[in-house]
């Protein structure tokens, strides 16, 4: 398949490329998009085909829901149903923006986009290109991230081409994402809303509009079932095997040179702080640990440039699980394979 490749100019509503990606849209064809968070696989979220080739280009089975992407909210009362008043607040609040709201769905989308469950995951993207995408083609996009199974999500257009060049029909190049994690994804169907995935929209942030707001116990233990789209399956790996090292800079310092003194080539994914400290030619950083929305928009970037033939091992710090922590944390810990821990 030949991947077109689209640069759009800022004149989105009159720029032929947006015309022409809306045109494959509605031919159940695959586009790569912009958003706020990262690049998303889109794809009519109303057609079973549609939805089904993107499973295919990504290479990851279909029993996972996926996020449907939407303009208005109009188009949210055209998928859902018993729609309470706390979403709409939320939605608000909070879009467009990185926040998926999980609701009762009303079995218009593609059983492949909810797997099958009686709900639907929802959001606004918070990007000019994906909303003039979603209002060209008229349609909601089923849309997880643009990425090979496994593969971190991609922040960068050049991210999305290194995965699936020739396996979708188009990629509409925005630059660089800004949150640089996926959306929350908020379960509004309970009684008390609960979050199934942390992202760019944090819990404190929510416990503002609403009383009292859960984290579902899956996120804090590893044997319980995930029920978030997008969390089924392993996410975020880079090339090497990611090991976590949380302590104090000189318990990372004392990790990183024994397995030197052993012999392996290291890689380290490191804060500006952290960094200033090591004595190593193989160091990403990841940007300041008192500026974790920093660490977030680098964070897939960084989990992308180490490759297995350069080292046998990456080591990468820990963060405080706060605000958009929690979401930095849950991803590292997803693409970990070891951590150390200090004590």
């Amino acid at each position: 398949m030949q991947t077109r490749f689209w640069k759009p100019s800022q004149l989105l509503e009159t720029d032929p490329s947006i015309e022409e990606a809306a045109q494959l849209l509605n031919d159940r064809h695959v586009v790569a998009f912009p958003t706020e968070t990262v690049y998303g696989l889109g794809a009519d979220a109303t057609n079973v085909e549609a939805v089904q080739r993107i499973f295919e280009a990504k290479g990851r089975p279909s029993d996972n829901p996926l996020i449907v992407h939407v303009a208005d909210i109009h188009q949210v009362e055209k998928l859902a149903q018993n729609i309470p008043d706390r979403a709409y607040r939320l939605m608000e609040a909070f879009w467009p923006g990185p926040l998926t709201l999980v609701l009762e769905s009303n079995g218009t989308a593609a059983e492949n986009v909810t797997a099958g469950l009686s709900t639907i995951g929802i959001r606004m993207p918070d990007h000019p290109l994906a909303l003039a995408l979603l209002r060209a083609s008229g349609k909601p996009l089923a849309a997880p991230s643009a990425n090979r199974s496994g593969r971190p999500s991609p922040t960068d257009a050049a991210h999305v081409w290194q995965d699936l060049e020739g396996r979708v029909a188009g990629i509409l190049d925005g630059g660089a994402t800004g949150v640089g994690v996926e959306s929350t994804v908020l379960d509004c169907t309970s009684d008390t809303p609960v979050i199934l995935r942390p992202g760019g929209v944090t819990k404190e942030d929510l416990e503002k509009i609403l009383p009292i707001v859960d984290v579902d116990s899956a996120l804090k233990d590893k044997q319980e079932h995930p029920r978030s789209p997008g969390m089924k399956y392993t996410h975020y790996a880079p090339e090497a095997p990611l090991w976590l090292v949380k302590g104090d800079d000189e318990f990372f310092i004392e990790q990183l040179t024994q397995l030197k003194e052993e012999g392996h080539r290291v890689g380290v994914i490191a804060s500006t702080e952290l960094a200033e400290k090591l004595n190593h030619d193989r160091v990403s950083l990841c940007g300041s640990r008192v500026r974790l929305n920093e660490v977030a928009g680098r964070l897939y970037a960084v989990l992308r440039e180490f490759k297995k033939a350069e080292v046998d091992v990456i080591l990468c710090e820990t963060f405080p699980e706060t605000g958009v922590g929690a979401a930095i944390m849950n991803r590292l810990t997803k693409a970990s394979v070891h951590i150390l821990t200090q004590g």
